[in-house]
């Protein structure tokens, strides 16, 4: 049985991280024969291939993501979602390269920003042959958004977009994206899949996707490169102090709404007034300490970011830069205390998956597939969704609170029990064979 794995990339964001461990535990824990394809690789990985390697591809590759960009400016409604809405008006069509027409079974992942079309999606699901679709996000069910917020205009047919579009009309931009993936997913040999049970909730109740097998499958992770290294190990690699608490945060992009930093900076300011509150209140006739002394707590932030970004921040921030050798990462994570995820969107986020491996709690909203990982106060903290307030009572009580070497236990059996890369590998795999029976 010859199974395509298909991604945009193998290196930029959520998507392709999953998509190229899911690859590496396919290979790993089944006799499948898996690869996976990209229109541009920089990981090196075993199993990976790159699509037409050539000058002229890969220019053509960037004029298509570049059009795909054009197109969708004289829509947007501000530049702040440029990048969560996508047209998919321009892409590639596959289904005459060899490898594809070799699989027995081709599963998609992210293949947005000029990589697939909606008409480059019709031609491959004319071919009849059985497609799984690993959904990250909702743009497989929607009219161009990837994550609709509180808008459930999905559930029927797009349109009135007043979120993305400048001019939200039942005819609008959102609506011809929907008109267009009805025709394209007709008779469509399909079955999605979802990293989370709340965005396959989603797509069960989507006008799309309401007649199409839905099955919720974690992503895996590699508990043996991720796993809990002695704190004082991992801090003495980032040259930290043994005895403070350290809370980490993972930049992207901190002007990203959906990533919820402005909540995270509020929590930081919360949290070091309440501090100071407790601190009075334990020494009422001292001298005040200098200030943070005696919360001893210091940040931790790696990825995309600048000293700049964290200046209005109460604590000391030590940005580590951005990380890709996997062993550092997961000394990152646990050099942590407490990961701290304020994302407003989220489906199944790889980074609470690291940080639990690590024996790492995490805090986050109750929002997305995030419930589905974090146990509130078994192995984390929920925060009331855009709660700062709550977002900070939830760091103190994880720091000061609770019982923390249970949270660290707990956190990495979450894990080992759902999703390690044997779990999930033996999970995909039932399901190609299911598909590989009937066709």
């Amino acid at each position: 049985m010859k199974v395509l794995l298909l991604n945009t990339d193998d290196f930029t964001g959520g998507a392709a991280i999953a998509c190229r461990r899911l690859l590496k535990a396919l290979r790993a824990n089944t006799d499948v024969d898996v690869q996976m394809l990209v229109q541009e690789s920089k990981s090196g990985q075993e199993g990976v291939i790159q699509l037409n390697n050539s000058w002229f591809a890969k220019k053509k590759a960037f004029l298509r993501f570049v059009a795909e960009r054009l197109y969708f400016f004289f829509f947007e409604k501000s530049k702040a979602i440029r990048f969560l809405f996508n047209p998919a008006k321009f892409g590639m069509d596959i289904t005459d390269i060899q490898i594809i027409k070799e699989s027995d079974i081709v599963h998609l992942h992210w293949i947005n920003f000029g990589f697939l079309s909606i008409d480059s999606l019709q031609k491959l699901f004319k071919t009849q042959k059985p497609v799984v679709w690993t959904l990250h996000d909702m743009w497989a069910f929607t009219g161009g958004c990837h994550h609709s917020g509180t808008c459930e205009n999905y559930q029927k047919t797009c349109g009135n977009c007043e979120k993305f579009l400048k001019k939200p009309a039942e005819d609008d931009l959102s609506n011809q994206i929907w008109q267009a993936k009805v025709k394209a997913f007709e008779g469509a040999n399909l079955t999605v899949i979802t990293c989370s049970q709340w965005l396959g909730n989603r797509a069960k109740q989507s006008s799309l996707f309401k007649n199409v097998r839905v099955e919720s499958i974690p992503n895996p992770i590699d508990v043996d490169v991720f796993y809990p290294i002695d704190k004082a190990k991992a801090r003495q690699k980032f040259g930290l102090s043994e005895d403070k608490k350290y809370i980490l945060f993972a930049a992207m992009r901190v002007d990203a709404v959906g990533k919820g930093f402005a909540y995270f900076a509020e929590a930081m300011s919360i949290l070091d007034a309440r501090l100071s509150n407790l601190e009075a209140e334990r020494r009422p006739n001292r001298t005040p300490k200098i200030k943070h002394q005696a919360s001893n707590i210091e940040i931790i932030v790696f990825g995309q970011a600048e000293a700049s970004d964290f200046e209005a921040l109460p604590f000391k921030v030590n940005i580590l830069g951005r990380l890709s050798d996997l062993s550092t990462i997961a000394h990152a994570y646990s050099a942590a205390s407490v990961f701290v995820i304020p994302s407003l969107e989220e489906n199944l986020p790889n980074t609470i998956m690291e940080s639990m491996a690590c024996g790492t709690p995490a805090v986050g909203f109750d929002v997305g597939g995030i419930p589905e990982m974090i146990e509130h106060k078994n192995n984390g903290y929920l925060a009331k969704y855009k709660s700062a307030e709550d977002l900070a009572k939830g760091i103190h009580w994880t720091l000061f609170e609770s019982d923390y070497q249970a949270l660290v236990h707990n956190s990495r059996q979450k894990v080992l029990d759902n999703y390690s890369e044997k779990v999930v590998a033996e999970k995909y795999k039932r399901v190609y064979e299911s598909l590989a029976k009937n066709s």
